[in-house]
């Protein structure tokens, strides 16, 4: 085990910690903040804040960043924007306890998208755990009845948030082939795309009628999901992923449902069905196997 592996777990709880909040400011922001708005008016502000961080650094990067540019754009575009932007619109329609469990099914994506883009070996107990996952994340999408599948009746939002989790999914298994710039400048391009992609969206819902309500909680939720889930998770997670790796780094994403469970019933009095338990037992078990399995091997 590397000896930086603690801080790496350190800085990845804490990564979960924040995402759920995330999850949980994004359900608050519905009717308050739209989503499309909220994800622009983060990222722009994140671009300030990130810029006046890789001011330093980005001169001697800058060569770099050319070369790789369509890598960067790409990464910011999906990781950053598009996945948020299906995230809070999902909350619109769907609770933060099913988008929690739901996103608990990225670690096993994550390692399929490795071994699709990388052909890293998955043993079959892997691929039986990354089954078992995704069986519990329908059984959450289905609410228990899988006939709402057969007769495409699942919620628009769990769907929504199912195409988030296979966006993130693929950004997190491409960050092994970053370009080897330092962090600073490395997140403020990718802050910088997301930007870019997020604006023209946002202005169209602006021009829509939909505006954020100017009062103390759009201005705290916007604080909130610019500082906590936009700078310091991402800066964590990154340096997470390259301490121990994308796939060891993506179980850490299991916390998130945990704490956002518990913050959706005490903060947001959403209530634990049958079906979020079963659904979450059974992602937290095929992961277990996943990650049994690869160690043992």
């Amino acid at each position: 085990m590397k000896k930086e592996a603690p801080l790496a777990y350190l800085f990845l709880t804490l990564t979960a910690l924040f995402w759920a909040g995330n999850a949980i400011a994004g359900r608050l922001a519905a009717g308050i903040v739209p989503p499309l708005g909220l994800t622009a008016i983060r990222w722009c502000l994140t671009v300030g804040v990130l810029f006046v961080i890789a001011r330093p650094y980005l001169k001697d990067a800058m060569p770099l960043i050319r070369r790789r540019w369509r890598y960067l754009a790409l990464m910011g575009a999906i990781g950053f924007a598009f996945f948020n932007m299906a995230l809070y619109g999902a909350l619109n329609f769907t609770t933060a306890l099913n988008v929690a469990i739901e996103q608990s099914a990225m670690p096993v994506i994550i390692l399929v998208a490795v071994w699709v883009l990388y052909r890293d070996p998955i043993l079959p107990a892997q691929w039986f755990g990354a089954g078992l996952s995704v069986f519990g994340v329908l059984v959450t999408v289905s609410q228990g009845d899988f006939m709402r599948l057969a007769t495409f009746q699942v919620n628009i939002g769990d769907a929504i948030m199912l195409a988030a989790v296979i966006a993130y999914s693929l950004y997190s298994a491409a960050l092994k082939k970053r370009p080897q710039i330092p962090w600073q400048a490395f997140m403020f391009c990718l802050a910088v795309a997301a930007a870019l992609f997020a604006l023209p969206f946002g202005i169209a819902e602006a021009l829509s009628g939909r505006l954020p309500a100017p009062d103390w909680r759009s201005f705290a939720l916007i604080a909130y999901v610019t500082i906590f889930p936009s700078l310091f998770a991402q800066v964590l997670y990154l340096k997470g992923v390259e301490i121990i790796g994308a796939g060891r780094a993506g179980l850490f994403i299991n916390l998130v449902p945990v704490f956002a469970g518990i913050l959706a019933v005490t903060v947001l009095g959403e209530t634990f069905q049958t079906y979020h338990a079963v659904g979450f037992g059974l992602v937290l078990t095929g992961i277990a196997i996943a990650e049994i399995a690869a160690r043992r091997a």
